[in-house]
């Protein structure tokens, strides 16, 4: 005879209700347009507005035990950040394989660098990467703030030139301290790589080999096309963000009173008399 199935589906409902209840939680802090949802991501956008701070003021010092702890504790908070994101997004895979998380997942393995190599230390920059995937809070930063939205763009170009210049200063320094005998530390390697960035080329520092002159020619291509793009983000005429009714363009003059695609009357509120 077949032994009597003992019921467990209390115990189930409760735990399932327990993960639906978390899960909802962190869909409101992550996702919810509440007050304390945007308090929430406003504190994550502190919180990688430090960690790029910690970067850039940690690579100019010698290694130390407090730098490898801490390093370790920035890992792990990293990585409960990405376990929330992954356990409330919509297609798992899909999230998993996306960009922004591979660069969390290789920034967490860089953070724990201390404790796996060392040599991985330089990956950290790529944490800069995640200033660029915060910009969901676009529309909130946006309405909070006026001047984020009259200078957006510049804000975005100089984030984007941000990146680049940590991430191949890191690669740089990485690539060249244990066999170039110009590049000692890091304010080396970012000398190298201002310098070739903006094709001022002094030739104290060059990097030799051919996977050196493979990389100068990346900092000097992407570097003026990223510091162009600065440039005339900060000449080009002020634009207001404003989206167009009819055609749905959303950059439009400041004292615009019809849309330039399609015509269409404008109805832009002016800020300055809120």
């Amino acid at each position: 005879m077949r032994p009597a199935r003992r019921d467990k589906g209390p115990a189930m409902t409760d735990h399932a209700h327990a993960n639906e209840s978390l899960k909802d939680r962190l869909r409101d802090l992550y996702l919810g347009g509440g007050p304390e949802a945007h308090r929430f991501r406003y504190g994550l956008l502190a919180f990688d507005i430090f960690t790029v701070f910690y970067i850039v003021a940690t690579s100019f010092a010698a290694p130390s035990p407090l730098f490898d702890v801490t390093s370790v504790a920035f890992g792990l908070a990293i990585l409960a950040d990405y376990a929330a994101r992954l356990y409330i997004a919509p297609s798992r895979l899909r999230y998993f394989f996306s960009f922004g998380t591979v660069v969390d997942l290789v920034a967490v393995l860089a953070f724990l660098a201390p404790v796996l190599a060392h040599d991985l230390g330089f990956l950290r920059v790529l944490r800069t990467l995640r200033l660029l995937r915060t910009y969901q809070m676009l529309a909130r930063l946006r309405k909070d703030f006026p001047w984020f939205r009259e200078h957006e763009q510049v804000l975005f170009a100089v984030v984007n030139l941000g990146v680049f210049l940590f991430v191949m200063t890191g690669l740089v320094y990485e690539t060249q301290h244990y066999r170039n005998p110009a590049i000692h530390n890091y304010a080396d390697a970012l000398y190298f790589t201002v310098t070739a960035l903006t094709t001022t080329g002094f030739g104290d520092i060059t990097l030799p080999g051919t996977a050196g002159r493979l990389l100068s020619v990346i900092i000097m291509i992407f570097g003026v096309t990223l510091f162009f793009q600065l440039a005339r983000a900060v000449l080009q005429p002020a634009k207001v963000r404003f989206e167009c009714p009819s055609c749905g363009l959303l950059r439009h003059d400041v004292d615009a009173v019809h849309c330039k695609a399609c015509g269409e009357l404008l109805k832009i509120p002016n800020d300055d008399l809120d």
